[in-house]
């Protein structure tokens, strides 16, 4: 059996995708990826000819993490489940969030919106409303997500709390009192129902 047999597109997607998450993106090259697997540079070649046809093929294998099992005939419940498992993978792989959004779409991404209009498609909304409504929820996911991803949580917080003492932000007191707001419970999902509850399926 040749040293190469097993690999393949999914393969070296896959490795690349362990290599960014344990290194960083900019890590991610086809010598590493090589150097990972075992085998020669030039092996990976004629799986993936250039580095945006390896970023398609990692952000294929990511959309393919969103897919749903099964598509819930409730239109509200339905894509309360994709919206969640996109913010998870965003989650796990959060350098994806800029490194990713070059790639063109792929198999797996037509699945998942192919997905996302099955949930859509027993509600009287136009195609234009669809995707309206479609790309409003990518946007509140992808921006949840960078902000949770930007969360330090060992941020130095000392200049803003010594200048709420002053007096000068009477109505930021009143709201933070003298150190951060408490974490709101369920923050995701709470926002991602009144975005929903505010849409009329007639």
């Amino acid at each position: 059996m040749s040293r190469t047999s097993f690999l393949s597109r999914e393969t070296i997607a896959a490795t690349a995708i362990a290599i960014a998450d344990k290194e960083g993106f900019a890590s991610v090259s086809m010598r590493r990826i090589a150097l990972e697997l075992g085998v020669g540079t030039m092996s990976l070649y004629h799986y993936v000819k250039t580095k945006a046809d390896l970023i398609a093929a990692m952000d294929d294998a990511l959309m393919g993490e969103i897919l749903l099992p099964s598509v819930p005939e409730n239109w509200r419940k339905a894509l309360t489940r994709i919206a969640l498992r996109t913010r998870a993978v965003f989650l796990r792989h959060p350098w994806a969030l800029s490194a990713m959004l070059t790639a063109p779409p792929g198999i797996n991404a037509m699945r998942h919106m192919e997905q996302c209009l099955q949930a859509l498609a027993r509600t009287g909304m136009t195609a234009r409303e669809k995707l309206t409504l479609l790309a409003i929820i990518d946007d509140f996911v992808f921006g949840h997500a960078l902000r949770e991803a930007a969360n330090d949580p060992a941020m130095d917080f000392s200049f803003a709390k010594s200048q709420l003492n002053t007096g000068a932000f009477p109505r930021l007191v009143e709201v933070f009192g003298k150190g951060r707001l408490p974490a709101i419970p369920d923050r995701f999902q709470k926002g991602l129902h009144v975005l929903l509850d505010s849409v009329s399926d007639r």
